[in-house]
C-alpha cells in the first residue's frame, strides 16, 4: 500500500494545482497576468530597461553597470537599445507594459513627449524610474524618481574652471561648443550651466555652438566646420568626452596642438577622455559617472515593495585636471 501511495501522490498534487488554477483564473504565463505591476509568484522582480543607445564610451559603461547589477541582485532584466530614437523607446516601454514587468526604467533620448506612454504605465500600476536623463513633464506622479547627475552643475563647473583660468586675460577669448543631441537633457543643461558660469565675463565669448550628437564622428565633423569658419578658436567646450576625442582629430589635422593652441574642456571622465587629459590634450573634465546599476537595482526593489523614495537622487561626482587624471587612471573602472 505504501508503494501505491508514493506513486499516486504526484497525480493528486497535480490535480489540486490544476483545480486551483482553474478556480482562481490564474494564467501560467506572465503576459496573461492581470495583477498590478505583473508581480510573479516566484518573488523575482522583472525590470524592463530602455537604453538611449551605444553612442559613447559612457553609455557602454552605463549599460554594463546596469546588466551586471541586475544579475548580481537576481533581477530579471529585459533590455532594449533605442538607437537614439524616441519612437523606439516608446515602443519598448509599451512592450514592457504588455509583458506586465514589475518595474520600468529608462534613460530618455529627449526631454519632451513622454506623458502619454508614462500615463499608460501608471494606469497599468507599473512604477517608472528615470535614469541618467530626466523628462520635462509637469506631472511628477508619472514616475517614481530620477537617478542621475546634475547636468547644470557639470556645465557650471566647466565654466567656472575656465573663468578661473582666463582671469586677467586681455582681449576676447573665443569659445566653440559641441552640444549633445538636440533636446536631450544633458545637452540642454550643460549648455545652460556653462553659459551661466561665464555670463559675468564678457570677454569669454561663445562664437559657435552646434550639436555633435555625443559621438566621436559627430565631434570630429562639427569641429572641422568650426575650424574652417573661425580663424581664431581659443577654447572648446564639448558636452562629452567622445565628442572631444573626435575634435582632437580635427584639431590635429588642422595643424594645431590640442590642449595648448586650443584649451579643451569636456564632461564624463571615461577612460579614453581621462587618458587624453593625462596626456595634456584635454585640460579639464567634469565627471559624470555611468555606474548607476547598483543604485538603480536598489531603487527597483524599493519601489516594487511600495516604499517611498526621494523624487531625485543625484550621484556623487568630481572634476579632474591633468595631474588628477594621472593619479586616478590606474584605478579607473570605466
Amino acid at each position: 500500500m505504501g508503494k501505491m501511495r508514493t506513486q499516486s501522490a504526484p497525480w493528486r498534487a497535480a490535480a489540486v494545482l490544476a483545480s486551483v488554477l482553474l478556480v482562481g483564473g490564474v494564467a501560467a504565463c506572465g503576459n496573461s497576468d492581470t495583477g498590478g505591476g505583473g508581480t510573479k509568484d516566484d518573488g523575482k522582480i522583472t525590470m524592463g530597461f530602455s537604453q538611449v543607445g551605444a553612442e559613447s564610451g559612457w553609455r557602454t559603461a552605463n549599460t554594463t553597470s546596469i546588466k551586471e547589477a541586475a544579475a548580481a541582485e537576481g533581477i530579471e532584466l529585459k533590455f532594449d537599445d533605442a538607437q537614439q530614437k524616441q519612437e523606439n523607446q516608446i515602443k519598448a516601454i509599451r512592450n514592457y507594459i504588455q509583458q506586465k514587468v514589475d518595474v520600468i526604467a529608462f534613460s530618455p533620448v529627449v526631454e519632451s513627449g513622454w506623458d502619454t506612454v508614462l500615463k499608460e504605465a501608471k494606469d497599468a500600476d507599473i512604477p517608472v524610474i528615470l535614469t541618467d536623463r530626466s523628462v520635462d513633464s509637469a506631472d511628477k506622479s508619472l514616475y517614481k524618481t530620477f537617478l542621475g547627475s546634475d547636468f547644470v552643475k557639470e556645465g557650471r563647473l566647466a565654466g567656472e574652471w575656465l573663468v578661473e583660468q582666463k582671469k586677467g586675460a586681455s582681449g576676447t577669448v573665443n569659445i566653440v561648443e559641441l552640444q549633445g543631441n538636440t533636446g536631450a537633457a544633458p545637452a540642454n543643461d550643460r549648455k545652460k550651466g556653462f553659459g551661466e558660469a561665464i555670463a559675468a565675463n564678457p570677454n569669454l565669448k561663445i562664437i559657435a555652438s552646434q550639436p555633435g550628437d555625443f559621438t566621436r564622428a559627430g565631434g570630429k565633423q562639427v569641429m572641422e566646420q568650426f575650424l574652417k569658419a573661425n580663424k581664431q578658436i581659443d577654447v572648446l567646450f564639448a558636452h562629452n568626452d567622445d565628442m572631444g576625442l573626435g575634435a582632437l582629430e580635427a584639431i590635429t589635422a588642422a595643424g594645431k596642438v590640442p590642449g595648448k593652441d586650443i584649451t579643451i574642456i569636456t564632461v564624463d571622465a571615461v577612460k579614453d577622455g581621462m587618458q587624453a587629459l593625462a596626456d595634456g590634450k584635454f585640460n579639464f573634465i567634469a565627471e559624470c559617472s555611468p555606474l548607476l546599476g547598483p543604485q538603480l537595482m536598489d531603487l527597483a526593489k524599493k519601489v516594487h515593495a511600495g516604499q517611498e523614495v526621494p523624487p531625485r537622487i543625484e550621484t556623487e561626482e568630481t572634476t579632474f585636471t591633468t595631474e588628477q587624471a594621472k593619479e586616478a587612471l590606474p584605478n579607473r573602472k570605466y
